[in-house]
């Protein structure tokens, strides 16, 4: 099979030879592989891996300046712009190895009513994405690969323009201005969608939602909270991706359990990354009431195994994944749970793949 049947297939729930493995990895971390590999791009990074990459394909974005404001609809400052196409200041940041590209201030925290959104200067205009270029790039790697885009968000993006803690108050207090800023938020990315789904067809097979609802240790916002203010829309965004032939592919980090479930029942087809070093995420436990409804992708530990444990701790922890949440090898797509950080060692990252691409799971159901 090649990595885009590999892949559709278990989306499919179809019979594979093998469990598909993706990556995920910081712009160090995938300088590190290209090296090793002795190849120019990524594409090619990824054959020699033999990895089957779900390759992600985002959106470029103007601003009424002409500057780049990214690619994705949360940090997008790969490029070096100075805000993102949300309006969000950025700031560089080094961390030992790493750089970041982090938010420096909330851009709409003084705008405290829905009247006064009308005078915020960076809402994105659709016409500015660059859909050709994203088209085009979707299409190459489609010869190979599966494909995955745009990148969308609701309470990130919310997070993002009124400030963490300020946002959490508004979800109490301030439930008019809550709606009337997700209104915006939902309509422009929406327009977004349908015009790059439609523009690039068959190219496309997943469309990614990254909103981020729990922490280490619980939840972010409360389960009623969530259902009133995200349940609806997060089921309409699932309902527009599957009305084009796409798959929704749904990213949340942390302790989400508790709101799995809902989020499942609006649509997702894919759930990522199943941060099981967080309480409630316990592998056997997901994979027996979920993976009959769900794709679960990711899994490998990236807090202790992959940056900080041995090749055999690798090794143990991508079989551990494989076993629970790839038992019967289907539903799973073997990933790190979240990016591969600058720092972490080559083998550990090899290990992973080369786990992944020769062990098989037994065929035993999960307890």
């Amino acid at each position: 099979m090649t990595p885009r049947e590999r892949i559709l297939a278990i989306l499919e729930r179809r019979p594979v030879d093998r469990l598909p493995v993706d990556l995920w990895y910081a712009p160090e971390i995938g300088e590190l592989l290209r090296r090793h590999c002795g190849v120019a791009n990524d594409l090619a990074m990824f054959r020699h891996l033999g990895l089957d990459k779900i390759v992600w394909v985002f959106l470029d974005y103007r601003d009424t300046f002409g500057e780049r404001a990214g690619a994705q609809s949360g940090a997008g400052a790969e490029g070096g712009a100075s805000r993102t196409m949300w309006g969000v200041p950025i700031k560089e940041i080094q961390a030992g190895d790493a750089h970041y590209a982090e938010f420096s201030s909330a851009p709409l925290a003084g705008y405290d009513t829905p009247e006064s959104l009308d005078d915020y200067p960076w809402w994105p205009d659709v016409d500015r994405f660059d859909y050709d270029g994203a088209v085009s790039a979707a299409r190459e790697a489609a010869q190979d690969f599966a494909v995955i885009g745009p990148w969308v968000s609701f309470f990130e993006i919310y997070c993002q323009l009124r400030g963490l803690e300020q946002s959490l108050m508004d979800l109490v207090e301030s439930p008019e201005l809550v709606n009337a800023i997700l209104d915006r938020v939902e309509s422009i990315q929406t327009e977004m969608m349908r015009r790059y789904f439609t523009l690039a067809g068959k190219s496309l097979d997943l469309a990614f939602i990254s909103d981020d609802v729990a922490g280490q240790k619980s939840l972010l916002i409360s389960p009623a909270l969530w259902k009133q203010y995200l349940q609806p829309r997060l089921k309409r965004w699932c309902d527009l991706i599957h009305s084009h032939g796409l798959r929704a592919f749904y990213h949340t980090d942390g302790a989400a359990r508790r709101l799995l479930g809902p989020i499942i029942d609006c649509g997702i087809d894919v759930l990522n990354p199943i941060q099981h070093a967080c309480p409630g995420m316990d592998l056997n436990d997901l994979k027996s009431e979920f993976g009959h409804r769900v794709i679960f992708h990711g899994g490998v530990d990236n807090q202790f195994a992959l940056p900080r444990g041995t090749v055999e701790d690798v090794r143990r922890e991508a079989i551990r994944c494989i076993e629970t949440l790839g038992a019967n090898q289907e539903g799973y797509i073997l990933c790190s749970c979240h990016n591969v950080q600058a720092g972490t060692p080559l083998e550990n990252i090899l290990t992973m793949i080369e786990t992944g691409l020769t062990h098989s799971p037994s065929k035993l159901a999960v307890r």
